[in-house]
């Protein structure tokens, strides 16, 4: 597994097409990428306030009411390794295309009155978004390869912009729609569909500049064996088990607040603020790894404030509970993005950032599922959040291990 030191990435990646039609005017570009990154957590963070009353609808355990938001992400870890396929033969642009609708087409499943529905919706919508999540880097450095760090930081923001906006508008929309739960789930689709007739002039674009776009869909050779190569793993690593602290977090922090003697409407406030805050560790981050040869001490720095936001938890979670959720807040959003854009950083064309990013959220997102499911068991042996939290904290060190590796300026 050869890898190589860059001094700067050397733009092996082809030209971007010339601009001969309106459909390849850089603003509809940007609108669908960003269009298609505000479904990319839209459907996952709505179902959060409504599984209550799914549990209630189909009189389900706890045990299987956790499924509806631990399926979606398992099945991100399986759809991965497909899309570098997918891209290669379909093309990137009608691969998120028939993502986005195939995303559609699942929200609407998962709200049928059908408990086998409601678990294939979810199957359904975790593939379509694993399709989504691994597409989008290779796009973002085949269009934007001297940006490419920028733009990442862009989408990532777009990503939770669009996941804060649907857990906080849940609940209303199911009021102003009168429909339950189904309604307010069900709405989601018409954001896809939009994403999609946004996205709709890219594929007609590739159509018609097809004899350049067969020129310029051979970026490289794929990278021989990937998964032999320690600095992908190293990538990998640090996106799975920051993947995997970002969602036990999200299944857990209100609980944990609540279980140490909050009121469970403060705990809610606590967990909303901390997303809102990842907006911009998400959007900064990747502007400044970037901007540096060298992303090592950037990847420690968010391991070191993950660390430092879980032991608040760990020492005084209600009275430090805020400047947790602030400082987990900017940790969060920051790996999230950091490890985007080691995907676009650490590879020199757009084949070889698709194929990067299909080993990396595989395994990052199949760890990332047993982050929950597995905070839930320790609680219940042990009857308390303390060894989770230390087992958390023993993670973080792993993970600023991992992003020692991830950060040097190397490329596969």
């Amino acid at each position: 597994m050869a890898v190589t030191r860059a001094p700067q990435p050397v733009a092996t990646t082809p030209a971007p097409l010339p601009v001969r039609t309106r459909l390849a005017h850089p603003a509809l570009l940007l609108a669908g990428i960003l269009l298609v990154a505000l479904n990319m957590r839209a459907c996952l963070a709505a179902v959060s306030p409504m599984v209550a009353e799914i549990q209630r609808t189909f009189g389900l355990s706890s045990t299987a009411s956790g499924l509806i938001t631990t399926v979606p992400v398992l099945f991100q870890g399986v759809g991965a390794p497909l899309t570098p396929r997918l891209t290669r033969r379909f093309g990137a642009e009608r691969v998120v295309l028939g993502a986005v609708l195939v995303l559609g087409a699942g929200v609407l499943l998962r709200v049928l009155p059908s408990v086998f529905a409601l678990y294939a919706g979810c199957v359904v919508i975790g593939v379509a978004i694993a399709v989504l999540n691994v597409s989008m880097p290779g796009l973002v450095k085949r269009e934007f390869p001297d940006r490419a760090a920028t733009m990442t930081g862009v989408y990532s923001t777009t990503m939770l912009v669009g996941a804060t906006l649907a857990a906080g508008t849940s609940v209303p929309l199911e009021h102003a729609l009168g429909g339950g739960w189904r309604a307010s789930l069900g709405a989601w689709s018409l954001l896809a569909l939009v994403a999609a007739v946004a996205w709709l002039p890219q594929v007609l674009r590739s159509r018609q500049e097809k004899a350049a776009v067969a020129a310029a869909a051979q970026p490289g050779k794929p990278i021989e064996n990937l998964w032999k190569s320690p600095l992908a793993w190293q990538i990998s690593l640090f996106m799975g088990i920051s993947s995997l602290l970002v969602y036990t977090l999200v299944a857990w922090m209100p609980t944990i607040l609540a279980d140490h003697g909050m009121d469970r409407g403060q705990a809610g406030l606590v967990f909303a603020f901390s997303n809102l805050v990842q907006v911009a560790g998400a959007f900064l981050v990747p502007l400044l790894a970037g901007r540096m040869t060298s992303q090592r001490a950037l990847a420690v720095t968010m391991a070191a404030l993950n660390g430092l936001g879980i032991a608040l938890l760990l020492v005084a979670p209600v009275s430090g509970a805020w400047v947790s959720a602030a400082i987990l807040g900017v940790a969060q959003g920051g790996s999230l993005g950091l490890g985007l854009a080691f995907i676009v950083l650490r590879t020199g064309t757009a084949a070889g950032a698709a194929q990067l990013g299909g080993m990396s959220q595989a395994i990052g997102y199949l760890v990332a599922a047993a982050g929950p499911v597995g905070a839930g068991a320790l609680h219940q042996l042990t009857g308390g959040w303390e060894a989770t939290l230390v087992l958390m904290l023993v993670l973080v060190a792993v993970v600023g291990a991992a992003g020692l590796g991830a950060g040097r300026n190397r490329t596969l």
